[in-house]
């Protein structure tokens, strides 16, 4: 088992900041400050460098970090065979799981719901960033297994296909838009309002509009906004034009806030795949999440 030292070294290491761990490890921050000393005392070296309100690892710190990083897979892999031979063994785990902002907010919370109840010792974070984002936090180890929309693929990640979702135009109730039928060709005269540079939602938009030979650049893009909610409690308000998930969308298309704008010829949807670094794709509780993610949701597909 890792000392609780060496955990508080992780979580210092991963987020380079004493005060973000101790509120990891709903620790005081001289606690999470004490346990670094007592390690540092103990190999005789610097773990961190202090640069005031900022931290960096020393050439100690990032061999240890490495080091402690495949112990902990390690670990994992113990706990995994000896639950093998012993149903009994059930040991307090964690599993970290990273998210774009769709799956997080629209399509997780009953899935972790059901998983959780299944698996009453098993400790769950999830982190809700944009594709780019959680790609770069399982390469991090920050995360177990994310989930993400289409995109570049990375030789060291594997990809396991998970949901389609369609991206539709919108816009609000107060929008002249509302009773028209567009085509791809008046997109350049309409002010628009979309997600960030990174956004899985905005690849999808700018792919499909590549395919009709409509450049991002050639927009009215009055504004960008970070995450789902954002942009859709926007639009709400303005009288924009905007493309969000129908996952994200559905109570306010059935209330009549949101409304569907029909672009003739332009259908934009996106898959969702499980991402896993390469080496940990049979790792026990990243596995039975995948699985029962996918039955979770082709039953009420």
């Amino acid at each position: 088992m890792l000392s609780l030292q060496h955990q508080v070294f992780m979580e210092v290491a991963r987020l380079l900041s004493f005060t973000k761990a101790s509120q990891t490890f709903f620790l005081s921050q001289s606690a999470i400050s004490k346990q670094i000393k007592s390690l540092e005392e103990y190999y005789k070296t610097g773990l961190f460098e202090r640069h005031g309100t900022t931290v960096s690892l020393t050439p100690a710190g990032q061999l240890l970090y490495i080091k402690v990083q495949e112990a902990t897979q390690l670990q994992h892999e113990l706990h995994q065979a000896m639950h093998q031979l012993n149903e009994n063994f059930r040991p307090p785990t964690k599993l970290a799981i990273g998210a774009s902002t769709t799956i997080s907010l629209y399509v997780l919370p009953p899935i972790l719901s059901a998983y959780l109840r299944q698996h009453p010792t098993l400790q769950i974070s999830v982190l809700n960033r944009n594709s780019t984002n959680i790609q770069k936090a399982l390469l991090d180890h920050d995360i177990d297994v994310g989930i993400v929309e289409s995109m570049t693929r990375i030789t060291t990640l594997t990809y396991t296909p998970f949901m389609t979702d369609e991206v539709v135009a919108v816009c609000s109730a107060n929008s002249s838009l509302r009773t028209q039928t567009l085509t791809i060709n008046d997109l350049p005269a309409i002010p628009l309002a979309l997600r960030e540079a990174g956004s899985g939602t905005l690849a999808a938009v700018e792919g499909a509009l590549n395919m009709h030979g409509i450049q991002l650049g050639r927009l009215q893009i009055r504004i960008r906004l970070g995450g789902t909610e954002a942009l859709k409690n926007f639009v709400l308000a303005d009288t924009c034009l905007s493309f969000l998930p129908r996952l994200a969308i559905q109570q306010e298309l059935a209330a009549g806030t949101l409304l569907e704008v029909h672009i003739e010829g332009l259908k934009i949807e996106r898959n969702f795949h499980f991402i896993q670094r390469k080496g940990t794709e049979n790792n026990q509780w990243s596995q039975t999440f995948i699985r029962a993610t996918q039955r979770f949701y082709s039953s009420i597909e």
